[in-house]
């Protein structure tokens, strides 16, 4: 992971076209490959040189993440996709954001510090105490949960090492919800069907 920095952002009535920077190695990445940029999966259209991608994002991406909002110069989160075979250091995070999520309240704790966000209620459900959830795409355990809002914990390492350091109350982060709660409430959505409707 690193955290890169906006360089360029264009435009478009139906798409926008981002520039990255990276200290990641690029020499082995191609057109089409995929990272995640502040935990949402971005397809790589441009490497005009070592260290600096490219990606273009839809109405749906701007949509339903931060990216709407950034400006260039912004630090990013930046991983790029998982190998077969890497180790999995963290739960599953597929970059499929899931919406936003805000900054209500920042409390330092020590070394560490704790953050309140709040989601909106369509994704409330998804949020589970000592659950997973992914932040910028950053992977984090939920301490607590009261409704729409719920905390975690940052450890120095974490503060230091993504982007999350320099949020401040009122940010909107990039939210993914841990996917087997949608896999458990699809598989409940049947329950109660009669097969016959899907014959």
């Amino acid at each position: 992971m690193d955290v890169g920095k906006i360089v360029a952002i264009d435009n478009e009535p139906e798409q926008t076209h981002m520039h990255f920077s990276t200290s990641l190695d690029t020499s082995k990445w191609a057109l089409g490959d995929s990272v995640a940029v502040d935990g949402c999966c971005l397809t790589i259209t441009d490497l005009p040189k070592a260290g600096e991608f490219a990606a273009t994002l839809s109405v749906e991406t701007l949509n339903l993440t931060r990216h709407s909002g950034v400006t260039v110069g912004e630090r990013v989160n930046l991983e790029p996709a998982l190998c077969v075979g890497d180790p999995l250091g963290g739960h599953i995070v597929t970059g499929h954001v899931d919406g936003i999520a805000t900054v209500d309240k920042i409390r330092e704790i020590g070394e560490h510090r704790e953050f309140h966000f709040s989601v909106p209620v369509s994704l409330a459900k998804y949020v589970v105490r000592k659950g997973s959830v992914a932040i910028n795409g950053t992977s984090l355990t939920i301490n607590e949960v009261d409704n729409c809002c719920f905390t975690v914990n940052l450890i120095p390492h974490t503060l230091a090492h993504t982007n999350l350091g320099e949020l401040s109350t009122g940010s909107s982060v990039n939210f993914e919800s841990d996917m087997l709660g949608r896999y458990v409430e699809r598989i409940m959505s049947f329950q109660n069907i009669d097969q016959q409707e899907f014959q």
